[in-house]
């Protein structure tokens, strides 16, 4: 076996099982993209400072530039015995272009160039997360709009509570998913600075430049420290946190649905192109792709501690542990990327039943709050004792069979001679609903100004 590349200091041929366990080009291979482009910015620098040729740099960025069209094109596969995609790339050129090639790894380590790889590629992902999470957010917006006048019971604890509209409901995972694409954009910002030209942990003693690096390749500038910066993933645990909580808001949303395309509520109706059948019982129309995503949250979750747990005890700067660093972040990236996408076709193609909606208001006494709020107000009833009062009229209402807002005035004066003829039409759930005007409320009007002010947030963000 031909001696490895970067393997000075060993005199014999690596165990099997070593290899097996050391060479990461298996995996690490998905940063073809991000290896050359950093390579071509750090010789374009090395030329700039007159560390190597201008001869020398247009046969190394020429053989680059090739070398990804091949691997682009599968003519050139990343399947050899390199030890990681470094090593890969860096040989390849070499066997094309001669020892122009040996002079690319000037001035940095493996160290720095994988911190470099790692990152744009993290960088590039919070990019594209956040550009999926924009038209999710967008189809909830639509949704909303379309379905603010729909009422729905609003739960706490699972139990019926207060009228609210659909189109709220869907608002309320319209911000949380906000929020996810101002942690993804934030996590973007706090590190777009570049660690090439570290070397292994302390700088080198050429006369670089790093600014060049930085500016070539996108970043705001070079990182302060050098020490810091070989060792540093937290870029990498940020986005894990990110998509992991992403996907936790994305797993209540899939209970709900789960749930509300069930026949005992049949809420929603997911499309055929999102659900699937039984292998044995021909009736059932199953919501996978909620139960999936449900499940899937707690993969991402997994790949967010396991990285948390190697590096928790590693001393400055670089260590082999943090090998380990990359597999979890692919998955969790290609897991966020699949889910978005599907979210969105799903809700977009959900029917909502707005019948069987406004049905289940009729169960649970939703307006119950707003008769012990009358009575406050209008009767100036301490609260403790306008409780106590609706729940006499709930009682009666359920000996009855009926819903609070179904009782007569004289039924509710039976309870309470303090109840006045205008509490009929206030405990309609409809009026309920609308009577919450307050900012943020569930109120249709309410509802229609956070939709607007989603829609001119996200008009600001293209």
């Amino acid at each position: 076996m031909a001696k490895k590349i970067a393997s000075a200091r060993i005199s014999a041929e690596s165990s099997r099982l070593l290899q097996e366990l050391n060479n990461s080009l298996p995996f690490d291979k998905v940063l073809f993209r991000e290896d050359i482009e950093g390579s071509r910015a750090h010789a374009y620098m090395l030329k700039e400072q007159g560390i190597i040729s201008d001869e020398d740099y247009q046969k190394i960025d020429k053989g680059l530039q090739e070398i990804l069209l091949d691997i682009e094109q599968g003519k050139l596969k990343l399947d050899g015995d390199d030890e990681d995609i470094h090593m890969a790339i860096e040989g390849e050129l070499t066997r094309r272009i001669g020892d122009a090639g040996k002079r690319l790894h000037t001035a940095r380590s493996r160290n720095d160039q994988v911190a470099l790889d790692f990152r744009l590629y993290v960088q590039k992902s919070n990019k594209k997360i956040a550009a999926l999470l924009m038209e999710t957010i967008e189809t909830f917006v639509r949704v909303a709009q379309e379905h603010a006048d729909v009422m729905l019971p609003g739960m706490t604890h699972l139990q019926h509570a207060q009228p609210i509209n659909f189109g709220y409901h869907m608002m309320a995972y319209a911000s949380m998913f906000k929020r996810d694409y101002e942690r993804f954009m934030s996590s973007y910002e706090r590190n777009n600075y570049s660690p090439i030209g570290c070397a292994a942990l302390a700088g080198t003693p050429h006369p670089i430049d790093r600014k060049i690096t930085s500016e070539k390749l996108g970043f705001k500038a070079p990182t302060l420290n050098c020490l810091d910066s070989v060792s540093d993933r937290d870029f990498a645990l940020e986005i894990l946190f990110n998509i992991a909580t992403m996907m936790m808001h994305m797993s209540r949303l899939s209970e709900e649905l789960i749930l509300w395309s069930a026949a005992e509520f049949k809420w929603v109706t997911l499309s055929d192109r999102h659900a699937t059948g039984s292998s044995i019982m021909p009736q059932k129309k199953n919501p996978d792709i909620p139960e999936l995503l449900r499940g899937k949250t707690g993969r991402v979750n997994g790949n967010l501690v396991a990285l948390l747990t190697v590096m928790k005890g590693l001393p400055l700067a670089y260590n082999k542990d943090m090998q380990e660093d990359k597999e979890g972040v692919f998955d969790s990236v290609k897991t966020a990327l699949l889910s978005l996408q599907v979210l969105n076709e799903m809700i977009a193609d959900m029917r909502v039943n707005k019948e069987a909606m406004e049905a289940a208001c009729m169960v649970g006494h939703l307006t119950a709050t707003d008769l012990a709020d009358y009575l406050v107000k209008e009767a100036g009833i301490p609260f403790r004792d306008a409780y106590h009062i609706t729940g006499n009229v709930v009682n009666l209402a359920e000996e009855q069979g009926k819903d609070i807002s179904e009782l007569t005035l004289e039924e509710l004066q039976r309870i309470d001679s303090c109840i006045g003829k205008d509490v009929v039409e206030m405990l309609d759930n409809r009026a309920s609903m609308n009577a919450r005007q307050s900012e943020g409320g569930t109120a249709t009007k309410r509802t229609l100004e956070q939709v607007e002010h989603l829609k001119q947030w996200l008009s600001t963000q293209k």
